[in-house]
């Protein structure tokens, strides 16, 4: 296993990973000034690499590094992206988790939710029943979403927010810290605030 992002997110998949006894080999990073992380070595080229989970918190910069290294494997099914789940996690029997997606210490993921690919469920947030999480989406520490909502791709929640049953949450959105969600938020917007309202910047 290979983490992308000599970072502190990266820190935390990795001890994710060997809770689950699992073991990182190394590191891969773009800063060349960075060669070691968490005990182990970082390395700069991650031609080969799989699995690998790309372990880089900004959800563009996420998906711009997943897209790079999909399009750098001659052969696709060679390269995987694997989920990484703290033990601590309660993830329903009935949710779905895309590949590349980190669930962190504590989170909760309830009934027939739908988490996509490489996505962060960070610690202690919850997912409630029948939500939808698209692609890339950062739902960050602390945040509670509840049943039946919406969240576009990019999307990221900030710490500590909640979110109540059955709203649409845009694209590519930025919900600030604390803020308390009531009513739809269009797509490449960022709102805060209790309740959250849109401002322009």
């Amino acid at each position: 296993m290979y983490l992308f992002g000599a970072s502190g997110h990266g820190k935390v998949i990795k001890e994710i990973i060997e809770a689950n006894g699992g073991q990182v080999e190394a590191f891969v990073d773009d800063n060349k000034e960075v060669n070691e992380c968490a005990g182990l070595p970082v390395l700069h080229d991650a031609m080969g690499l799989s699995p690998i989970i790309v372990s880089i918190g900004i959800n563009r910069i996420r998906k711009v590094i997943v897209e790079r290294l999909s399009s750098l494997t001659p052969q696709p099914s060679t390269l995987s992206f694997p989920t990484a789940i703290h033990p601590s996690a309660v993830v329903s029997s009935s949710a779905m988790i895309g590949e590349g997606t980190v669930v962190m210490a504590g989170a909760v993921i309830n009934a027939d939710t739908v988490v996509g690919r490489h996505c962060i469920v960070n610690t202690g947030a919850t997912v409630d029943h029948d939500c939808v999480i698209e692609d890339y989406c950062h739902i960050a520490p602390g945040v509670h979403i509840s049943g039946g909502t919406h969240v576009g791709e990019g999307t990221w929640i900030g710490v500590g927010s909640c979110v109540i049953q059955y709203l649409n949450i845009g694209k590519d959105c930025m919900i600030g810290a604390g803020s308390v969600v009531v009513k739809d938020v269009p797509d490449n917007v960022t709102a805060f605030g209790c309740p959250a309202k849109v401002y322009d910047f």
